[in-house]
């Protein structure tokens, strides 16, 4: 019986360990880490989703903007811009991928219809400091 216990205790314990460590999937793995989308030309846009609704941005063209995001039909998210001013009637809802996660690139299109590459990588990277406009 003690045998029995200890195996079943130390299955649950395995089985905890994994799903601690399992990498978070769909809008939950952009939390803590940076949305890159590439366009065509070459540059990029850079995104930060923040678990708590907020987000911000720096697009292509090193301007920056923020607002909030609210998820739709569980592979979609939305942004509703507040920064640098709001936009009361407008919100860019794009796919993101509810299994995607760190590393997965997928095909998408900004708020213009142009289309972009988009992963999340890991951590919060920043664009480089003379691409940035200030705030």
């Amino acid at each position: 019986m003690r045998r029995s216990l200890l195996i079943l205790a130390a299955a649950a314990a395995t089985l905890a360990a994994s799903n601690a460590s399992a990498e978070p999937r769909g809008l939950a793995a952009a939390f803590g880490n940076t949305v890159k989308a590439l366009y065509p030309d070459g540059r990029y846009q850079w995104l930060w989703i923040r678990a708590d609704g907020d987000w911000e941005a720096v697009g292509r063209r090193g301007l920056w903007s923020s607002g909030h995001w609210s998820s739709k039909d569980d592979n979609k998210v939305c942004l509703r811009q507040s920064k640098p001013f709001p936009v009361p009637f407008f919100k860019y809802c794009t796919k993101f991928p509810k299994d995607g996660g760190i590393g997965v690139v997928w095909s998408s299109h900004d708020m213009n219809g142009e289309p972009i590459r988009v992963t999340v990588v890991p951590g919060i990277q920043r664009p480089p400091a003379g691409q940035v406009a200030a705030r």
